[in-house]
C-alpha cells in the first residue's frame, strides 16, 4: 500500500500542489458561507 501511494505521488507531483491550494480555497470559501448568515 505505501508503494503505491509513492507512486502516486510520483505520477502527480505537478499538480499535487494545485490540488492542496484548490482544497484550502474550498475550505476557506466554505468558512466563510457558514460565519456568513452571523455577519448579515
Amino acid at each position: 500500500m505505501m508503494q503505491d501511494i509513492q507512486t502516486v505521488f510520483a505520477r502527480s507531483r505537478a499538480t499535487i500542489w494545485q490540488d492542496l491550494a484548490g482544497g484550502a480555497a474550498l475550505m476557506v470559501g466554505l468558512m466563510a458561507a457558514l460565519h456568513l448568515p452571523g455577519v448579515l
